[in-house]
């Protein structure tokens, strides 16, 4: 039994529609159940990863779990996995915790909070595999309202480098890490294939879609201001440190994707045209 945790996000569909198809028992978890509707045959139970309490039902009888990296509880969800059975674990972590650009682990919210969920795991007896993607091309879903209300979208740093993977990469990658042995324990750093500035993403996103897609240079603080509804400070202010870290400097690709999966990692482009009515659609 492999139990997919975060079942309402899109790795984990996607990643839930690929073991489904390979036939393998399955039970898909979130802290609101009654909002999934997985294929026939899968088990959905109610799983928050913040109280321990929905733990147990969630982890009885499995062997294998897909972890996204939720810090609060970790050492809760560790020890009654263990208890559980639980042999293998896929950590959906973050390239953050490597520390290779921008702040240190340590002083980066974000980072920090993958960090510890990947100590716990390998601290404990349980075989963990860790899968590092760098940025989501998913992040791009930000910019939705204001290109459907003909706003400019307000980058802080238009110059900042990212490596865009879309999900499905990120899905295939721990599809084939839970259920090819040889892949049990390693340490996967993903990235899209390419390495491009929010003002390209902005270029290709109007391409794609044929819309007048425009973009505002405002101040960090001026960003920070305008998201703080939904983006803690801690997290914003991480955030705003990593951007400057790549304003003008491309980031480090990697082809683990491909090696992965068999096929090159899929361009923003691709990510773009696949949600396409995410831009719009009213």
């Amino acid at each position: 039994m492999i139990l997919i945790t975060g079942g309402r996000g899109a790795i984990a569909g996607e990643l839930l529609a690929l073991l489904h198809a390979d036939g393998l028992p399955l039970r898909v978890g979130s802290a609101r159940p009654a909002d999934l509707a997985p294929p026939p045959g899968v088990q959905t139970v109610a799983l928050d990863l913040t109280d321990p309490s929905t733990f147990p039902a969630a982890l009885a009888g499995v062997t294998a779990v897909f972890l996204y990296a939720s810090a609060d509880r970790v050492t809760d969800f560790v020890e009654q996995a263990r208890r559980a059975g639980v042999d293998h674990v896929v950590v959906l972590s973050s390239s953050g915790v490597l520390g290779l650009l921008g702040p240190e682990p340590k002083h980066d919210a974000l980072a920090a909070s993958h960090l510890a969920v990947e100590r716990a795991l390998l601290a404990s007896p349980i075989e963990t595999t860790l899968l590092r993607p760098g940025s989501f091309a998913a992040n791009a879903r930000a910019w939705a309202w204001p290109v459907k209300a003909g706003r400019p979208i307000s980058l802080p740093f238009p110059g900042a480098h990212t490596d865009p993977v879309h999900e499905k990469d990120v899905a295939e990658a721990a599809h084939a890490v839970l259920t090819d042995p040889r892949r049990r324990g390693g340490r996967f750093t993903l990235t899209g294939p390419e390495s491009l500035t929010f003002a390209e993403q902005i270029d290709r996103l109007a391409a794609v879609t044929g819309l007048t897609v425009a973009y505002e240079h405002v101040t960090p603080e001026q960003w920070k201001k305008e998201t703080a509804e939904h983006i803690p400070a801690a997290y914003a202010d991480a955030l705003l440190a990593w951007w400057r870290s790549t304003d003008g400097r491309p980031v480090d690709l990697t082809r683990t994707v491909e090696e992965l999966t068999g096929h090159p990692a899929r361009p923003f482009t691709v990510w773009a045209a696949d949600h396409i009515a995410d831009f719009t659609t009213p």
